[in-house]
């Protein structure tokens, strides 16, 4: 053992640091984990039972910063081939621990994760409530760190479920349920740069151009069918902006898009639609078709009393995404693109 190993503001013996140095090396070897930390949940058993003995020698011993940093040097030298013995990461081990106190009984379920899913929801958020939702989320939709990351920034524990809708006295249980937890409230469009006047057009136009990331921000399921999706409704035509099939719950899903705050009448146009694609396309299989309109912003009152009396699950949502200022159209022509701005900085260097 280095000679330095020792030195800290704590009386801490150099016995009772073996001791317990020996117990964690041991805990290590007997664990079985590879180099490539293949079984996940031994290692974040391993990883709580290490934070959970350094917490409590912190509280009953007064181990310092310096004492833990002895023991990362300690047990990277001990274990040169693997990773995770840094002391950033035994730093989170003490914190899971901590935070997980009733790992071993009731909150296993944070195993079923992987250690940098558990980092990122122990460095983003305060409550153990908020973090096991996530949990639970990424376990049943397989999130991958960046897709978790997309979500945390999004808030989405805040958002699903969140709509204003009908599903109650429109859908069977648990269809009425789980239907209510695929839609949010708001949207985030972040990825669009709308103007602050933009129109449908545009919005939907935007919408389909980044049509990877607005299905991520619908959800897990969602399968796109068609835009303007043609109807032929008593010798007239009638085009929905956005349709859908969501293979879990079983139905296709209209989605109408308003660059304006909801009107009753937008609910009027959305139970018409979704007639006409249970009569013409909707399979003896399927579930009923459902609605989300897309508002720009809406009243909750007044969307509650338009949906009150329809017989058409309906789901009405506002949207939020990144608007830029108008420029005057004879100002439009005389500023210097991105671009041209990039290029001048990189002729100044």
């Amino acid at each position: 053992m280095p000679p330095n190993t020792i030195k800290q503001a704590q009386a801490i013996s150099l016995k009772e640091y073996k001791a317990f140095f020996k117990e964690i090396k041991e805990k290590i070897l007997t664990s079985q984990i590879k180099a490539a930390l293949s079984v996940n949940q031994k290692l974040i058993k391993l990883y709580w039972e290490i934070g959970s003995k350094i917490h409590l020698k912190q509280k009953e011993d007064g181990w310092g910063a310096k004492t833990i940093g002895n023991l990362a040097k300690d047990l990277k030298s001990s274990f040169p081939d693997m990773k995770g013995f840094s002391l950033t990461n035994i730093k989170y081990m003490v914190q899971f621990a901590k935070e997980y106190p009733e790992f071993p009984i009731s909150q296993q379920v944070v195993g079923q994760i992987p250690w940098g899913h558990n980092i990122l929801l122990l460095q983003r958020l305060e409550t153990l409530q908020d973090r096991l939702w996530y949990v639970h989320k990424t376990i049943e939709h397989g999130w991958s760190r960046n897709v978790l990351l997309h979500w945390l920034d999004s808030n989405l524990h805040k958002r699903e479920g969140k709509a204003i809708t009908n599903f109650q006295n429109t859908l069977p249980s648990p269809q009425s349920d789980l239907a209510h937890q695929f839609l949010k409230d708001p949207y985030c469009f972040d990825f669009l740069n709308l103007r602050d006047k933009h129109d449908e057009q545009e919005l939907e136009s935007g919408l389909l151009d980044h049509v990877q990331k607005f299905l991520l921000e619908l959800g897990t399921g969602f399968s796109f069918v068609g835009r303007q999706v043609h109807l032929e409704i008593g010798d007239q035509d009638f085009y929905i902006d956005l349709l859908f099939y969501h293979y879990k719950l079983r139905c296709f899903v209209v989605v109408e898009l308003k660059a304006t705050d909801f009107k009753p009448e937008f609910a009027g146009k959305m139970n018409f639609y979704l007639s006409a694609i249970d009569d013409k396309m909707k399979h003896p299989d399927d579930q009923p078709t459902i609605g989300l309109l897309l508002c720009k912003g809406k009243n909750k009152v007044v969307a509650e009393y338009a949906l009150r009396d329809i017989n058409k699950p309906i789901g009405i949502s506002q949207y939020e995404s990144k608007i830029l200022e108008s420029l005057p159209d004879n100002l439009k022509g005389s500023l210097p693109s991105i671009e041209q701005i990039e290029q001048e900085l990189e002729n100044k260097k």
